[in-house]
């Protein structure tokens, strides 16, 4: 492990320098702040040991220029007893750790194997992501599993002939994202990418929606409108839950599709298309015709190619590099530092269903992160259930996370007349986590019972 010891002490650090050395440590040496950020910018470092006081350049300031340049460096300071508030502050701000002077070379020592314990362990998960995603990604879409893989395959044949494509799988399985790595990887790619949710617009407005109107049209048609199909010209349009399109609407888009040109409402002339359609559903569409619910003759337009998305139950090999990928989203958007998913838990998670497949492991992982007591992600601390989101919470009270989860708490005990066991399983925590997190929140049971 190669280590900066930066000191202006020359006695100080010729000392270190010879102890760091014996432990089998390569040293590199600065005797200024300044002159330790010329050897950071030239050199990949990842462990610094710093004194607090220096003249220019403070051992605060090399830690903040030092994290700036590399957030995973680990800073461990070395500061005089007086000197011990400045050090604890800079914990608060991403040092590792301090030492107080005088301290002795097992103390030393055993802090250094610490801190590169640590590195070792973050350098290992980031080169497994990156190994990961280098082998198993596909633009936004990650798998390893070879369902995923003929998935890629699929897209790769199909993403610049300019057939319709119908996407069939679960809730919750990628659906839009396939869409997107269609477009984005076609010669398409440079014009408009459009979505439109078939089942989120009103049965009445979705024609004006789909096809666009002019003015005075209907009563509140001020301005004329550009409909999906005129915004997607020259790229894709992403008919998503098209077995939601109202009956009455199907012969019209078959239509579309058949001419490749449409009509506005209260329109009289033709604008001619050069758009590709791309379509999804999670439902049963053989059984919506056979119920005379969706045309077969639309069913047959659309589905020129199907790509067939399995649900997350039958690839579980592809579970670790999901929940590592939302792992990494989750820590950077809610500014989280050093956050390390354990082995226990992705065994944990491969043994869950997830009927609500990737998007409720991506919950679980937002969950964890943001309930989480460490920064060690364990089975114990995995939040499984979506039952936390459709509890009622007044935002006025838990305004912030803690006051929400200890909102959480408590209506769940309640629910569960103090019962720990009940209340756990309605949260999808342990036994043993809810116990801590009521300890936490000094929440007594008893209070609960009936």
């Amino acid at each position: 492990m190669k280590i900066l010891i930066v000191d202006d002490e020359s006695s100080q650090r010729e000392i270190l320098n010879d102890i760091l050395e014996d432990a089998g440590f390569q040293v590199k040496l600065a005797a200024s702040g300044e002159e330790g950020m010329e050897v950071l910018k030239n050199q990949e470092i990842f462990l610094i040991l710093t004194d607090l006081k220096m003249p220019g350049m403070d051992g605060i300031q090399l830690l903040q220029k030092a994290l700036h340049l590399n957030p995973d460096i680990q800073v461990i300071l070395m500061t005089a007893f007086g000197s011990i508030p400045s050090a604890v502050n800079a914990i608060k701000n991403g040092a590792y750790d301090y030492l107080t002077k005088p301290f002795n070379k097992n103390d030393l020592l055993r802090l250094l194997q610490r801190a590169s314990d640590k590195i070792r362990l973050i350098i290992e998960n980031r080169q497994l992501k990156d190994q990961l995603l280098h082998n198993y990604g596909y633009h936004q879409l990650i798998g390893r599993s070879k369902s995923m893989q003929h998935v890629f395959h699929l897209i790769d044949k199909i993403k610049d002939v300019d057939s319709a494509v119908l996407i069939t799988g679960e809730s919750g399985t990628g659906k839009e994202l396939v869409a997107r790595a269609i477009h984005f990887g076609s010669r398409r790619k440079d014009s408009a990418f459009v979505a439109l949710n078939c089942s989120a617009i009103p049965e009445n407005l979705i024609e004006s929606e789909l096809f666009g109107y002019e003015k005075g049209a209907f009563t509140g048609a001020v301005r004329d409108h550009a409909g999906k199909f005129e915004q997607a010209q020259g790229g894709t349009i992403f008919l998503d839950e098209i077995g939601a399109m109202p009956f009455h609407l199907q012969p019209r888009l078959l239509r579309v599709l058949e001419e490749k040109k449409i009509s506005k409402l209260g329109g009289k002339k033709n604008i001619h298309l050069n758009v590709r359609v791309i379509s999804a559903t999670n439902e049963d569409i053989q059984k919506n015709i056979k119920e005379h619910k969706f045309r077969i003759d639309l069913f047959h337009r659309l589905n020129i190619f199907e790509i067939q998305l399995p649900p997350l139950r039958e690839r579980k090999e592809d579970i670790e590099i999901l929940a590592r990928h939302f792992l990494d989203k989750f820590v950077s958007r809610y500014d989280k530092k050093d956050v390390i998913l354990t082995s226990a838990a992705i065994q944990e998670l491969s043994r869950y269903d997830f009927p609500g497949n990737v998007r409720e492991l991506e919950n679980i992982i937002e969950k964890t992160i943001l309930l989480g007591e460490d920064n060690r992600i364990t089975p114990e601390s995995l939040v499984f259930s979506g039952k936390i989101d459709s509890m009622k919470l007044d935002r006025n009270e838990a305004e912030t996370l803690p006051q929400m989860e200890r909102e959480m708490i408590k209506n769940a005990l309640q629910m569960a007349n103090g019962s720990i066991k009940k209340a756990s399983a309605h949260l999808g925590i342990t036994y043993k986590t809810l116990q801590y997190r009521m300890k936490k929140f000094k929440i007594d049971k008893k209070a609960y019972k009936v």
